[in-house]
């Protein structure tokens, strides 16, 4: 446990208090709420006893059978839902669950640099030995690099643990930047554990891209995905991972003993969630695209980089001589919460802060720029 730092959200959050003029940025949070059908669904099967039990373990068939078609639309790729796929209670037990499957105590699992420090440390709390490729700024994008990558991997590299777009960077992989993914995971016998969190919350006209798409990632990947973001349902707590059978059977095994089963109730909702009007959804990831583009107009000037997608974006106060932590602090005291990215990576994401901009209304983030350049310039 000592090289597992603490996460840093909270003592943020907890320092903003309840004071309704401090702008929220620190976490993953939203104002949107979920799509409709979702909270009737819900309530619903709060009456029902079917859906308070402790049974079926590995979740419940119509919500299995929703995730292979929504896995389906986005890939082209069809699972069987009842041995290829394993509903999960939250998105963090899915990700130990699949590290603990796969992973032998030392083994390697290559991440991103920066990328979400709940991956980082779920693969040490596996047992693995987390290493890291590095992202770059391009034209304020952020690229992966893809020599890093290659570098990167060693003969005891097992995983490849990826989201797409990137937390907290906003990063979408392109075209080159999957290939390069796609050969290394096939010529090193690789395994892909992909993590869709905010996989259709792409912007600027961008596609959403499965890795499964690819040729012969089908059976190398373990897709892992839930309702919390791209359907506004953090609270409901409910998950998801899909692989070939010997490996979701793994998968199903240690959930049992990792996370036992999701919510009944909560696993109803999500089938709502997934069967919904994807009118919804575009309305939802057009409104987080202007909240995007409000902060970028507010912070313009300074050194932040845009996302391509996600819900938030990062700003490099080491590049002002103020060190992210400092700058946390700064801000708060002019009422902007933000988390600095301190063990988000080894070399590049000490240098950032995050703005989350998923839960605060354009109008209210118009205030964001005179805060930030008051406290920090």
């Amino acid at each position: 446990m000592r090289h597992i730092p603490g996460f840093g959200i909270d003592r943020v959050a907890a320092a903003a208090g309840q004071n309704s003029d401090v702008l929220r940025m620190e976490n993953l949070d939203t104002d949107l709420l979920p799509p409709p059908g979702v909270l009737e669904a819900t309530q619903d099967a709060l009456k029902q006893v079917e859906y308070s039990s402790w049974l079926p373990f590995s979740g419940r068939s119509d919500l299995k059978e929703a995730v292979a078609e929504h896995v389906e639309r986005r890939s082209g790729v069809r699972y069987d839902p009842h041995t290829e796929v394993v509903i999960a209670a939250t998105d963090g037990t899915s990700m130990l669950d699949a590290l603990l499957a796969t992973c032998d105590p030392g083994d390697e699992v290559l991440l991103t640099d920066p990328t979400y420090a709940g991956m980082i440390n779920r693969v040490r709390l596996s047992g693995a030995i987390p290493r890291f490729a590095s992202c770059r700024v391009e034209n304020n994008r952020w690229r992966l690099d893809i020599e890093s990558l290659r570098t990167s991997v060693t003969d005891k590299t097992k995983a490849l643990f990826l989201q797409n777009p990137t937390f907290p960077t906003g990063m979408v992989l392109n075209d080159e930047e999957w290939q390069a993914v796609v050969d290394l995971v096939t010529d090193r016998d690789l395994l892909l554990i992909y993590w869709s969190l905010m996989e259709g919350i792409v912007f600027d006209g961008l596609p959403i891209v499965h890795p499964t798409s690819f040729a012969g990632m089908r059976d190398r990947t373990i897709t892992l995905g839930s309702v919390s973001i791209e359907y506004r349902m953090i609270g409901w707590r409910v998950a998801w991972a899909l692989a070939e059978p010997d490996t979701a059977d793994a998968l199903g095994v240690v959930h049992i003993y990792n996370g036992l089963v999701a919510s009944g109730f909560c696993q109803a909702g999500a089938v709502a969630a997934l069967r919904s009007e994807p009118e919804d959804f575009s309305s939802a990831v057009a409104e987080f695209e202007r909240r995007r583009d409000a902060v970028v107009d507010q912070l313009d000037g300074l050194p932040i980089v845009s996302a391509s997608g996600g819900w938030a974006l990062l700003l490099d106060t080491e590049a002002m001589h103020i060190s992210p932590p400092e700058a946390s602090a700064r801000l708060l005291e002019h009422k902007v919460a933000a988390t600095p990215m301190t063990v988000w990576g080894d070399e590049v994401a000490p240098r950032y802060i995050r703005f989350v901009f998923s839960r605060e209304p354009v109008e209210r983030l118009r205030l964001l720029g005179a805060r930030v350049r008051k406290a920090l310039t």
